[in-house]
């Protein structure tokens, strides 16, 4: 009986993998660690001796699972099954992926960009809700995103869709962003943006703050120290995360009145500033929400942390063969 999914969360650093029931229980988690040596030609070798290693140990066959469904960095072609331009994995060329796991298993293989896996995995068993409508975004040094819609990922017409961070939010364009465009969500909503801002204001701001006064004198300062210092009151610590907020507001109102979403999920780093950060972000998105669809719950903070990958992966799997 095909009552199991396999779920891979691939990763600079490691790969998350996952042995999961049909109804999203974690039955077995493992991770492997990820080689980039080579131009990361050991990387799924790795992940299929690992997988074959563990179906072994625990006894199982490859007619127990419906599917193998994995996330992966880079432009993902999720009818080819390939990957490419993953650089933080060394993979410069195409990468094959789907191939090299139907020569090993006898099991349907599925694969898609990391940030819809991430944004699957919120929508079916974390802050989601499993609501039909749904859009997460991933906010980290970049903001990435994912969007489901009908409980269907939207891709576009070239797997484009969901690039969130690189809707253009600050219009008058203070930062470059490395799409090569100005002013883009994710130079001004990201952690790399919140330092853009704080060093902005820095050069503005005459009162004092701690914090401010670390920036001057060159300390490494991040945008956890920031948040941290906002929520103890720092009035220039203040000014620059609202700011965030605003921009923030503004760019899931955006998606709402597009899309009108049952949830907005807010992950990644940053979002682990917590109820602080969504109550800022929140009194923005309302001021800017259509009223029609303005609800006190559309936003909401993710649920599973670093589950989300393999989550999503199971679930990539689950409407796959839905849909075959």
């Amino acid at each position: 009986m095909k009552d199991k999914i396999i779920g891979i969360d691939l990763g600079g650093t490691s790969a998350k993998m996952a042995i999961i029931s049909l109804t999203g229980e974690v039955l077995e988690k493992w991770s492997v660690s990820t080689n980039i040596l080579e131009e990361g030609t050991h990387i799924v070798p790795n992940l299929i001796e690992s997988l074959k290693e563990r179906i072994e140990l625990y006894k199982m066959k490859e007619t127990d699972f419906l599917g193998i469904g994995m996330g992966s960095p880079g432009k993902v072609d999720a009818d080819a099954k390939t990957v490419i331009g993953a650089y933080n994995l060394n993979w410069s060329t195409l990468q094959e992926i789907g191939k090299a796991f139907g020569e090993k298993f006898d099991i349907p293989f599925f694969i898609e960009n990391d940030a819809n896996i991430a944004a699957l995995g919120e929508q079916w068993r974390g802050a989601g809700e499993g609501a039909l409508d749904c859009i997460t975004v991933t906010l980290g040094t970049g903001v990435g995103g994912g969007v489901v819609v009908n409980g269907q990922l939207v891709r576009g017409v070239n797997g484009a869709a969901g690039e969130i961070g690189h809707l253009t939010i600050d219009t008058e364009g203070h930062f470059d962003c490395t799409c090569g465009k100005k002013g883009c969500l994710e130079t001004v909503a990201s952690a790399t943006g919140i330092m853009h801002l704080a060093r902005k204001f820095a050069q503005e701001y005459v009162g004092d703050s701690e914090v401010k006064a670390q920036l001057d004198d060159g300390a490494d300062v991040n945008s956890k120290d920031i948040f941290d210092a906002a929520k103890e009151g720092d009035y220039f610590a203040l000014q620059v995360v609202d700011h965030f907020a605003h921009y923030l507001g503004l760019a899931c109102s955006h998606l709402a009145n597009t899309l009108n979403p049952s949830k907005i999920v807010l992950a990644g780093g940053v979002a682990l500033a917590g109820d602080f950060l969504l109550n800022k972000v929140n009194e923005q998105f309302m001021g800017y929400c259509f009223p029609q669809i303005r609800n006190n719950e559309t936003l909401v903070l993710a649920k599973l942390g670093n589950d989300a990958g393999i989550m999503g992966a199971a679930q990539l799997v689950k409407l796959q063969s839905v849909e075959g």
